[in-house]
């Protein structure tokens, strides 16, 4: 075991159930802009001892994920890191094979440290700050039952607290099934704590309960599993949500009841839907990987979780930053209070300017998944399924794109052989049928008239603007029609120079015969 540091260590300890939620992204990047800008170490620790909870593939997915967003940890469990880089020790996974963990203060998997918290759990059995309980389901159910209709508030009476010596051995040798650690509170004090979100907080042991910190299964509960992790990782901050600020006291008082200096703590508000009720599934989705997969850059979710509760300060309007301008701005002092609004519209239009500033090449290598799933691209003719030419399509769409599966949505006309629509989509607002015919065929002489080098949208724009004058929809209503097929679509010139002069004169040939 190395010794302590006054160094910022800082962890992210998820519990692998299937997804990793927004909320938790918000944690860990909280975790890692912090750390980063203190210049401390950033862990990740994998919280899994409800067994009830477990998931298949689901460590290992976590793990993946977070790589993926760009929040590398410097300890803990890895999928793919950098083992001939590492200056830590190495191991493999004993529960998960498709994990290694890095680090010196491993294992990082809770569910392989079993031996480590029941060590600790007799440690404060033998110092009397905890006792055995060997309560059955049903007695402890009753008990709550009997405590709500006399109004008083459920905890647990402490009845084995009073058992003798010779009572609990009895009990220890019979291995009663339903046998756990609580531990024991101090009575009637009042825990006060800095917290560095919240400023001081305090609470009342009287209104709180004997926490079971082992189960019956020799599994720990969070509260000891945490608090002996973070004394043994030398965890130097603890950055957690909001929810776990009610068993701020129980923790600060089982650092105490070890004798072991209590981490400063920050606990983060709440993540919340429109309507101000806690973010949930029922509302939409939760999952970092449901929205990559719709389309969102990993660069525009980080942008728009770390603004979910905190902001630059100072009035600053800043919205778009780099993760070194966050490293360098974030700070606790503007993180608030209150719960942050998850408002999926602010989510759309910081993706779409993270997608504006994407190169032609970055953005056809990441749009490239969401073509090939989309019908129009499979049955598109292998000339439109090229580089070449869907680049051109993206030439047009990138800045009117709000996410990456958006691609080719509003302007299917770019990979069909055949358009319909009706003749009377080309008639510009009360023009003749002779009109029509001949502003499409102006149209059409305008683009033969074009040499293949000459076919650029600045020279279509040049040409076909010039020739419409003041009329500008006689000519280009009817010429954007025939080519699309659309009321709606980019403009004449941005349609042909995509579609090539051979499809463009073929698609006015068309409009023409109709």
């Amino acid at each position: 075991m190395e010794e302590s540091s006054s160094k910022v260590r800082v962890r992210f300890a998820p519990s692998p159930t299937g997804y990793v939620h927004i909320g938790g992204l918000r944690t860990a990047l909280y975790n890692y802009l912090f750390a980063k800008k203190q210049g401390g170490e950033y862990l990740l620790r994998l919280e899994d001892t409800d067994q009830k909870r477990f998931v298949e593939g689901a460590a290992e997915n976590l793990v993946s994920v977070l790589e993926t967003m760009g929040l590398e940890h410097t300890e803990g469990p890895f999928t793919q890191a950098t083992l001939q880089n590492a200056t830590k020790s190495v191991t493999k996974s004993k529960n998960y094979p498709g994990i290694v963990e890095v680090g010196n203060f491993g294992p990082y998997i809770q569910s392989e440290r079993l031996d480590i918290y029941q060590k600790y759990a007799q440690e404060l059995i033998d110092t009397e700050k905890a006792y055995y309980c060997f309560c059955s389901p049903e007695r402890l159910d009753a008990m709550r039952k009997e405590q709500m209709a006399n109004k008083q508030m459920p905890k647990y009476d402490r009845l084995c607290c009073k058992l003798s010596p010779e009572e609990i051995q009895k009990n220890l040798d019979a291995k009663l099934p339903n046998t756990t650690i609580r531990f024991k509170l101090p009575d009637n004090e009042t825990v006060r704590f800095m917290d560095m979100v919240r400023g001081e907080v305090s609470f009342d042991t009287a209104s709180m309960a004997d926490a079971v910190l082992l189960k019956s299964d020799g599994y720990p509960t969070y509260h000891l599993a945490m608090a002996v992790d973070d004394h043994l990782m030398h965890i130097s901050h603890v950055i957690r949500s909001e929810e776990w600020l009610p068993s701020l006291p129980l923790h600060v008082l089982l650092y105490r009841a070890f004798g072991w200096d209590v981490p400063q703590f920050a606990h983060l508000p709440l993540i919340l839907n429109l309507d101000k009720s806690k973010l949930s599934k029922r509302q939409g989705d939760v999952a970092v990987e449901d929205y990559l997969k719709k389309g969102y850059l990993k660069e525009a979710l980080i942008n728009f979780v770390v603004l979910l509760g905190w902001n630059p300060g100072a009035g600053s309007t800043q919205e778009l930053f780099s993760m070194e301008e966050l490293i360098e701005k974030f700070d606790f002092e503007h993180v608030h209070k209150a719960g942050a609004v998850f408002d999926l519209k602010k989510l759309d239009w910081i993706n779409a300017q993270y997608i504006k500033q994407l190169s032609l090449d970055n953005l056809y290598q990441q749009s490239l998944l969401f073509w090939q799933e989309k019908s129009l691209y499979k049955e598109a003719s292998s000339e439109r399924q090229s580089e070449t030419y869907i680049k051109k399509v993206l030439t047009i769409e990138q800045d009117r794109l709000n996410r990456l599966d958006e691609v080719g949505e509003r302007n299917p006309f770019f990979f069909t052989d055949t358009l319909t629509y009706d003749k009377e989509l080309l008639r510009w607002k009360k023009n003749s049928d002779d009109e029509t015919k001949a502003s499409l065929l102006q149209a059409q002489e305008i683009l033969a008239s074009l040499e293949e080098n000459d076919w650029t949208q600045e020279i279509l724009s040049e040409k076909l603007m010039a020739a419409a004058g003041d009329k500008r929809g006689d000519l280009l209503w009817p010429l954007r029609v025939a080519l699309t097929g659309a009321k709606q679509s980019p403009s004449p010139f941005e349609v042909a120079w995509v579609l090539g002069k051979t499809e463009s004169l073929k698609r006015l040939k068309k409009a023409l015969s109709m």
